[in-house]
C-alpha cells in the first residue's frame, strides 16, 4: 500500500511540476525472477502447511484449535470492519497488550488456571450425563430384543 501511495504522490507531483513521466514501458521482470520468486513462495507454503500439521497433530491440539478460533473471530471481525482500521487495531493491540499482561500476570495466570478446572468440571459432568443416557439407551435396546425373543 505504501508503495501505490508513493507512486501516487511521485506522479502528481511530476504533474504539478509539468514535468513528463519516466517511459516505463521498457519494465518488465524477467522469468528467471518470477519462477525465484514462485519456488520461494511454494517453499513458504510448504513450511506452514507442515508447521500446521506438526502443531495440530502431533504436539498440542488445543493451541492449534485456539489459533483456528482466533483467525475464525478475526476474519468474521474483517467482514464488518475496514482493512485499515483492522491494521490500526492489530497495532494497538500488538503494542498494548504484552504491557498489560507483564502488568497482571499473576491476576491472569490465576484466572486461566480458574477457568481450566472449571471446565474440566464442566466435561466431566457432560461425560457423565453422555454416559448415563448411552446406558438407557443400551438397556431399552436389550428390552425390545427380550420382547422380540419372546
Amino acid at each position: 500500500m505504501a508503495i501505490v501511495a508513493c507512486l501516487f504522490f511521485w506522479g502528481s507531483i511530476h504533474r504539478l511540476l509539468k514535468k513528463e513521466a519516466p517511459d516505463l514501458s521498457e519494465l518488465e521482470v524477467s522469468e528467471e525472477t518470477t519462477m525465484e520468486h514462485a519456488n520461494m513462495f511454494r517453499q513458504w507454503a510448504e513450511e506452514g502447511i507442515r508447521l500446521v500439521f506438526h502443531v495440530s497433530a502431533e504436539r498440542e491440539w488445543f493451541v492449534f484449535a485456539g489459533v483456528v478460533a482466533l483467525l475464525f473471530l478475526i476474519s468474521e471481525a474483517a467482514r464488518h470492519i475496514h482493512f485499515l482500521t483492522l491494521c490500526y487495531i492489530g497495532v494497538v493491540g500488538g503494542m498494548s497488550i504484552p504491557v498489560i499482561y507483564v502488568k497482571n500476570e499473576q491476576k491472569m495466570t490465576e484466572f486461566g488456571e480458574k477457568l481450566r478446572f472449571k471446565s474440566q468440571r464442566f466435561c466431566s459432568i457432560i461425560k457423565e450425563r453422555f454416559q448415563k443416557m448411552k446406558n438407557k439407551i443400551a438397556g431399552q435396546k436389550k428390552e425390545i430384543k427380550e420382547k422380540k425373543q419372546e
